[in-house]
C-alpha cells in the first residue's frame, strides 16, 4: 500500500505541474494536440487491437457476457470513431479565458469574472476504452490534466490509449504527463487516488452504483458523480395524447438501458382511461412490462398484462423493459411523486396548458426538466454541449450534462488604476 499511495503522489504532482503548464496555454495549441491524438489512435490501431486482444480473452476466461465483451472490443470503426470523437471535441469553442460580467464600480475598478480550468480531474471509470479518449480530450480541451483509473476488465486496452494521447501531447509540446493512466489493477490505487486531495482537484466516477458508492464513501477530494436515472413522464389532463404515445414510448423503449430513459410512466386521471389501453398495448407489444398500480390495472383489465407495483418499483432504475405506472389525481400529486421517488436526473411534463407546463418547470427539481420532450434527450450532444463527461445529479458545481463548461470554474478578475480601500 506504501508504493501505491507514493505512486499515486508522484502521479498526482506531475499532474499538478502539468495542469499548470496546460492551463497557460492557448486553445491553437490544445487543439494541435488533439490533432496529434486523434492521429496516434488511428495511425497506431494495430498495436490498440494488440493489446485489446488481451483483455478479450481474459473477458472470455471470466465468463463476461457476449454483449460486455462486444462493448470491450477495439475494431476498427470503434477506434475511428474514438478519433472522431477527439477532433469533435477539438472543433468545440474553446471556454478557457472567457471574461463575462465586466461591471464598473463607483471608484472606477472593473470587478468581472473569467472561466479557468478546474486543474487536476481524476476520472475512475469501467468498462469500455473509449470512455479513456473521450475523457482526456475534454480535459485537454479546457485546460485540465486528467488522471484516468480504468477498470481492470479494459487494462491493457486503456494503457495503451492513454500511451497514445500522451505521445500527442507531446508532439504538441505540451506536457505528456497532462494525461496520466495508473496502470496498476490494485484497487487500493482507488484509495490512494481518493485520498490525494494535495494535487487532485475533483474526481469524477463513471459506473455502476458499487463504484460510485465507494467513491462517495472514501474520497477526502469533491466528486462530480452521476447517481441513477429515475426519471419520469408525466401524461397531463391536457396533454396531446398523441403525442404524449410518442413521447412515452421514445422515452422507455428507444433505448432501455441508458439512465435517461424513461422508469416511470405517471398519468392524470382525468385522461387515463382514453390513454392507457392504447399506450399499454403497444408498449407490450414491444416487449415492455408494465408494473402498474391498483387503478392501472383497473383500466386495462384482463387484456393486458400488468403486475402489480411495488413501493421499491418507484425507486427503481431498471435499465431495462420495464416501465412502472401510476395513475395521479392532480398535477400537485405528481410533482410530489417525482419530489419522493426521482433521482433528480431527468423529468418531463406532456401538456398544452402553458401556466401548467410553468409550475412543472419550477417545482420539480432535477438535472434536467423538460416540456413535450422525451427525457432520451437529457445529453451533452443533443444539448448542444458536445461530448460529456456524464450527467451531473448533484448541485455543486455542475449539474446535468458535464461538458467542457463543466470541467471549468469561474474566478472573479478586477481591473484598476491604483484604488486604494479607504
Amino acid at each position: 500500500m506504501t508504493d501505491i499511495t507514493q505512486r499515486i503522489n508522484t502521479i498526482g504532482s506531475q499532474a499538478r505541474t502539468a495542469a499548470r503548464t496546460l492551463a497557460a496555454s492557448d486553445g491553437t495549441a490544445r487543439n494541435q494536440a488533439l490533432e496529434f491524438m486523434a492521429q496516434r489512435l488511428w495511425e497506431d490501431r494495430a498495436a490498440l487491437q494488440e493489446a485489446n486482444k488481451r483483455d478479450l480473452a481474459q473477458a472470455e476466461a471470466d465468463g463476461i457476457s457476449p454483449a460486455m465483451i462486444d462493448r470491450l472490443r477495439l475494431t476498427d470503426k470503434v477506434i475511428q470513431g474514438m478519433a472522431d470523437g477527439v477532433r469533435e471535441v477539438m472543433a468545440l469553442p474553446d471556454p478557457v479565458g472567457e471574461i463575462t460580467e465586466m461591471r464598473p464600480r463607483p471608484n472606477g475598478m472593473l470587478v468581472g469574472r473569467m472561466r479557468v480550468p478546474l486543474g487536476v480531474i481524476g476520472i475512475i471509470y469501467e468498462s469500455r476504452p473509449n470512455v479513456t479518449a473521450d475523457a482526456a480530450a475534454l480535459c485537454v480541451k479546457s485546460g485540465n490534466a486528467v488522471i484516468l483509473r480504468g477498470g481492470s476488465e479494459a487494462w491493457h486496452s486503456n494503457r495503451a490509449i492513454a500511451e497514445r494521447l500522451a505521445l500527442g501531447l507531446r508532439a504538441a509540446n505540451l506536457p505528456a504527463e497532462a494525461v496520466q493512466f495508473i496502470d496498476t489493477t490494485d484497487r487500493a490505487a482507488v484509495g490512494a487516488l481518493l485520498k490525494s486531495d494535495r494535487h487532485v482537484d475533483v474526481i469524477i466516477p463513471r459506473g455502476g452504483k458499487g463504484l460510485i458508492q465507494r467513491v462517495i464513501e472514501e474520497s477526502h477530494i469533491p466528486v462530480i458523480k452521476h447517481l441513477d436515472g429515475i426519471c419520469h413522464t408525466y401524461v397531463d389532463r391536457y396533454a396531446d395524447l398523441a403525442m404524449a404515445e410518442e413521447l412515452t414510448f421514445n422515452g422507455k423503449m428507444q433505448r432501455t438501458g441508458v439512465c435517461n430513459a424513461t422508469e416511470t410512466l405517471l398519468v392524470h386521471e382525468a385522461v387515463a382511461e382514453t390513454f392507457l389501453p392504447a399506450m399499454a398495448k403497444r408498449l407490450v407489444s414491444a416487449g415492455c412490462e408494465l408494473r402498474g398500480c391498483e387503478r392501472t390495472r383497473a383500466i386495462l383489465g384482463n387484456e393486458i398484462p400488468v403486475t402489480p407495483v411495488t413501493p421499491e418499483d418507484y425507486d427503481t432504475e431498471h435499465l431495462a423493459a420495464i416501465l412502472s405506472v401510476r395513475v395521479v389525481p392532480s398535477l400537485t400529486e405528481a410533482i410530489a411523486h417525482i419530489a419522493a421517488h426521482s433521482s433528480q436526473h431527468t423529468e418531463t411534463i406532456v401538456t398544452r396548458d402553458h401556466p401548467r407546463a410553468m409550475r412543472f418547470l419550477r417545482e420539480v427539481d432535477s438535472s434536467a426538466v423538460m416540456v413535450n420532450a422525451s427525457t432520451r434527450f437529457n445529453d451533452g450532444f443533443q444539448f448542444g454541449l458536445g461530448a460529456e463527461m456524464g450527467i451531473s445529479t448533484d448541485k455543486l458545481h455542475v449539474r446535468g450534462p458535464v461538458g467542457l463548461e463543466g470541467l471549468t470554474c469561474l474566478k472573479y478578475i478586477v481591473l484598476g488604476d491604483g484604488q486604494l480601500r479607504q
